[in-house]
């Protein structure tokens, strides 16, 4: 239980919702900035305006997954005011404070390192990484599903990067009966590729292993599905990418070319944000108790 302790949720979309269930049910004092439109009710949550006063008691502070934009504006679906994370908050917290996000811009993280205050990427994470990679696959997969004339079962489909979330798409594919091609750097992942079934190829060989696909999913967050790949690669084909804005496709020749590109960031939080949330809810939550349980053994 989180008896005692000062969470502060600053603005975020609907996987917050959980995020705020969970808190509440632990018992800890909740307040919510940037929810004034918000109609559910949360017993032992309180709606207060974004100010340093509101912080000072802080023991965590959770953002949105893109915890602020690069001038420090933090998106809120449940709020028509702008909420604006400046210095002045952040050195309002108290030094043994915590910020929690998905993913910090360079805002952000020069904020909280000048006022000396730990940020906690939650997407540099493994696990969440890779909870995250199973909304992610799913959405990718309804999207294909809905800009394709053709069954994925039987189809060519190409997964560029075996990380964690590339690991997950390929084997979504493989599931239901696609021929799957993976483009990796490492011998290692290629050896893992080989084993699993897929048909791996080093990067370096793109632009000829794209001459039969029809499907495309790319993870790998750099200029990676360039014009001379994209030359290569059928009319017919889609390409999903799953990377983070603003990817690793080059969109603008894909449409002079008439290829059907689509840049999808942010699936979990689309097409399943209680899962989604429960994700951030309870790696959060579960960080916050280690981190009390290690401040009272040291008490």
């Amino acid at each position: 239980m989180l008896t005692g302790l000062q969470v502060a949720i600053i603005g975020g979309d609907a996987r917050q919702l959980e995020v705020i269930q969970k808190f509440v049910e632990l018992d800890a004092t909740v307040q919510l900035i940037g929810f004034d439109n918000l109609q559910n009710q949360y017993s032992g949550a309180t709606k207060v305006p974004l100010s340093p006063e509101a912080l000072q008691g802080a023991d965590a502070v959770i953002l949105p997954v893109v915890g602020t934009d690069d001038n420090g504006i933090v998106d809120s679906l449940f709020s028509t005011s702008e909420l604006h994370l400046t210095e002045e908050h952040i050195r309002s917290l108290p030094p043994h404070a915590k910020v929690y996000t998905g993913m910090a811009k360079g805002y952000l993280k020069t904020l909280c390192q000048t006022a000396g205050i730990k940020l906690v990427e939650l997407l540099e994470r493994d696990d969440v990484a890779i909870y995250n990679s199973i909304p992610t696959a799913e959405g990718a997969l309804m999207m294909a599903i809905q800009n394709t004339d053709i069954t994925i079962h039987g189809s060519v489909c190409m997964v560029l990067g075996l990380g964690r979330t590339g690991f997950t798409m390929a084997r979504t594919l493989q599931g239901l009966g696609a021929q799957v091609k993976v483009g990796i750097r490492r011998p290692e992942h290629y050896a893992r590729a080989w084993e699993m079934g897929f048909t791996p190829f080093y990067l370096n060989d793109l632009a000829q292993q794209v001459s039969n696909i029809d499907l495309l999913f790319n993870t790998i967050p750099t200029m990676i599905v360039t014009a001379q790949i994209i030359a290569n690669i059928p009319h017919r084909a889609v390409l999903i990418d799953l990377a983070s804005r603003p990817g690793g496709t080059d969109f603008r020749y894909a449409e002079r070319r008439g290829v059907k590109a689509m840049l999808a960031p942010g699936l979990p939080g689309i097409v399943a944000p209680k899962t989604a949330g429960r994700i951030i809810a309870n790696t959060v939550s579960q960080l916050i108790m280690e981190d009390a349980v290690t401040g009272r053994n040291r008490e």
